[in-house]
């Protein structure tokens, strides 16, 4: 039995990542999930598959090298999927020595444990030992406004904020790890996710939760920043697929062909959301353009994000394959469907869950 050892497991992706694998291969493979639970991380969204024999959830920092080194000690990790991370561009840009702490450390101590667990007295490593690093398309800086002009995985680095500095430092550790140590990882640079279990911070969630209170929806500067759309599970399937056939020490760009300007996602959202509500539900009737609200922009906002897709099509076959007016509907109705856990998410009850569970054991 293959053991997975997935960081930052309740958050977001990672959770989507999790449902994914275990309903592909089922009890042939054990996930370790090992998650500090911080303001993102909710163990509601791994609820339904808690008490499988074959996944166990670790509360530990990546920082702490000492209890990350002895979830390797203690279990034969044969894989490392890398999602821990802080991830918000605003929350960066008031708190940055926390994304540098997090995202640079952090990545640092899982590296150095991983080495330690692998590493031959020879330097080499037992095969399918794997580490993979999940990174994000913000490294890259800004694209122009040119519908020709995409990120690839030879575009040159050039952050823009503390969040995308933090992990384009985190993506050279992981690189020169694999230069210097001949370390096997792969890393990915993936476009902006969406979809179930996304903390309401993030664009999507929070139009989709204020347009349903009838709340105004925030729209930084004009609105017309330009982002590159990835169903989660599509991006759970590429991470996925690149452990199991990507070439080591490569990086791939994960890219949903879903370019949208911020506000033409908001009119979206708010279009579907009259599609999807029913005949008589009151909030359609105050869902409409009218709760936009423009407001200052964001300190060293990026303009456009696009990513190419080409490497990781070529190599391994994968290709997004869900269009953002299915994603959306998907996602919406799965908001229908957990109107709980969002309110338990926007008003910190979430958080009382690991302490509920876990608290007295």
């Amino acid at each position: 039995m293959r053991t997975y050892l997935v960081t930052g497991g309740a958050g977001f992706i990672g959770s989507n990542y999790i449902h994914y694998m275990l309903r592909k291969y089922g009890d042939a493979i054990r996930i370790i999930n090992v998650d500090a639970l911080t303001y993102a991380g909710n163990l509601e969204n791994l609820k339904d598959i808690e008490n499988l024999p074959n996944y166990t959830f670790v509360r530990a920092n990546i920082c702490d090298k000492e209890a990350i080194s002895r979830i390797f000690a203690e279990n034969d990790i044969d894989r490392v999927v890398h999602f821990a991370a802080e991830s918000h561009v605003d929350r960066s840009i008031k708190n940055p020595e926390v994304f540098v702490q997090t995202n640079v450390l952090g990545t640092a101590v899982m590296l150095n444990c991983a080495r330690a667990a692998w590493e031959r007295e020879d330097g080499t490593y037992p095969e399918g030992k794997k580490f993979l690093h999940v990174s994000t398309d913000e490294v890259y800086g800004s694209l122009p406004d040119d519908e020709n002009a995409f990120f690839y995985e030879t575009t040159p680095y050039d952050p823009h904020s503390p969040y995308s500095a933090s992990k384009a430092s985190s993506d050279m550790l992981v690189k020169a790890y694999m230069d210097t140590y001949h370390f096997p990882a792969n890393i990915t640079n993936c476009s902006n996710n969406y979809g179930p279990y996304q903390f309401p911070e993030k664009l999507i969630p929070l139009i989709i939760n204020n347009a349903l209170q009838g709340k105004k929806l925030p729209v930084y500067g004009d609105g017309k920043n330009v982002r590159d759309w990835l169903f989660v599970e599509d991006h759970a399937k590429a991470i996925d697929m690149v452990q199991e056939q990507g070439k080591l020490f490569e990086t791939y760009n994960i890219g949903g062909h879903n370019e949208k300007q911020n506000i033409e996602i908001i009119h979206i959202i708010l279009e579907t959301l009259q599609e999807m509500l029913p005949e008589g539900d009151p909030r359609k009737a105050y869902i409409n353009e009218d709760l936009i609200t423009y407001v200052e922009d964001r300190k060293g906002h990026d303009r456009r994000y696009a990513i190419a897709p080409d490497k990781i099509k070529a190599d391994i076959g994968w290709y997004p394959e869900t269009m953002f007016k299915d994603g959306i509907k998907k996602t919406i109705a799965w908001f229908f469907e957990h109107e709980e856990w969002m309110k338990n998410v926007t008003s910190g009850d979430y958080q009382k869950y690991y302490d509920d569970m876990y608290g007295d054991k």
